[in-house]
Formats: structure tokens, sequence, C-alpha cells
């Protein structure tokens, strides 16, 4: 019986582990997403007033291309492949609330890390007071 208790157990501790790797992940993912963010933010800053300079501008995979600002007007992707055009304080607005709501996302991530963690705690401390008993 005691056999049986403790693969119980293991087979227990592995699905928490494998639920925190996965939510560990997850919250790398949105760790990413916030920073990514921010820099992008604070690029706009740099933007303000720049119209007329020339800038380094990617082109992706570490490709760039010197380009000219003409304007300070920005197209932004709103989702499902719609586009607008937006000056630099909306588009930051915008994107302060993807941060909001990506820090949402990440706390919400550990508190469910914080409740495996309670669930794999008290599945360890029922299965020592069973052994003891």
């Amino acid at each position: 019986m005691e056999q049986e208790k403790q693969q119980e157990l293991i087979f227990k501790l592995g699905m928490f582990e494998q639920q925190i790797s996965q939510l560990q992940e997850q919250i790398e993912a949105v760790e990413k997403g916030i920073n990514d963010l921010g820099a992008l933010n604070f690029g706009l800053d740099e933007l303000k007033g720049s119209a007329g300079k020339e800038v380094l501008s990617p082109l992706g995979r570490g490709i760039f291309v010197n380009a000219k600002i003409i304007s300070e007007n920005l197209t932004v992707d709103i989702g499902g492949k719609n586009f607008v055009k937006k000056n630099i304080p909306d588009t930051k607005e915008i994107i302060e609330d993807q941060i909001k709501k990506l820090i949402s996302v990440k706390n919400d991530l550990n508190d469910n890390l914080d409740k495996i963690n309670q669930e794999m705690t008290k599945a360890f401390e029922e299965f020592q007071k069973e052994k003891e008993g």
C-alpha cells in the first residue's frame, strides 16, 4: 500500500512540475513582451521632433536601411490586419494599455503558479501524515 502511495505522490509531483514549467515559460514570454513594448515606448519618445532626420530603420534579422523620417504620424496595426494612422501620444497610449494587460496576465500566471505550489506542498504533507500514521 505504501508503494502505491509513493507512486501516486511521484505521479502528482511530476504533473505539478510539468505545470510549473509551462507556467514559467509563459511568464518569461509575457515578461519579454512587456520589455519589448517598454523599449518600443521609449523609442517613440526618441522619435518626437525627428521629422526630417535620417535614421537606421530595421528591415528584419539584423538588417537596417538608412531612412528619412518625413512625418511623426505612424501607421499602427490594431489587429486583424487593420491599420490606422496615429500620432505618437495616441500610439504610446495603445502601448501602455497593452503593457497593463500583459502585467495583468503575468499576475494571473503568478497566482496560478502559487496555487500549484500550494497543491504540491499539500500533497507532500498528506503523504507524510499517512506515512507517519
